[in-house]
């Protein structure tokens, strides 16, 4: 198995992904999803739904190079032609991990800045905590 099949992998371990035509659909339309991935051999009924899924948002929707079975077996079914990754990071890092990945730069595009979005929400998260134990605005102790 490849490097981008481990991420589908560990993307179901950690619980960011979601299988399946109606779990994608409820995660895409709430603005959850980060990154829809589709089988190469997927019927065009279901490419045409998962575009239609991520239409007008900023989601991305790829076909990868997988046939179904092999995106089934890394993530624990015997097929699988449609999931969504909702973790940013993991979704970047999937894509990068593609044979071709400046194949997909649109979607590369977005889901950097979406990434570093959530870093620096991570970070000021963090600096207000710091803040709240330490800084100018610490509790005293009566």
């Amino acid at each position: 198995m490849d490097k981008a099949r481990n991420y589908l992998s560990l993307a179901r371990k950690a619980g960011r992904i979601e299988l399946g035509e109606e779990p994608v659909g409820a995660a895409a339309r709430a603005q959850k999803a980060r990154l829809l991935v589709v089988a190469q051999d997927a019927s065009d009924h279901t490419w045409r739904r998962a575009k239609s899924f991520v239409s007008g948002t900023d989601q991305q929707c790829i076909r990868v190079p997988y046939t179904k079975q092999e995106i089934g077996e890394s993530i624990g079914r015997q097929e699988l032609a449609l999931a969504a990754i909702t973790d940013p990071a993991l979704a970047l890092a999937f894509l990068k991990a593609l044979e071709n990945p400046e194949k997909y730069s649109e979607a590369l595009q977005s889901l950097e800045k979406r990434t570093q979005r959530v870093a620096a929400r991570q970070a000021e998260a963090r600096a207000h905590e710091k803040n709240v134990k330490k800084g100018r605005f610490a509790r005293k102790s009566k």
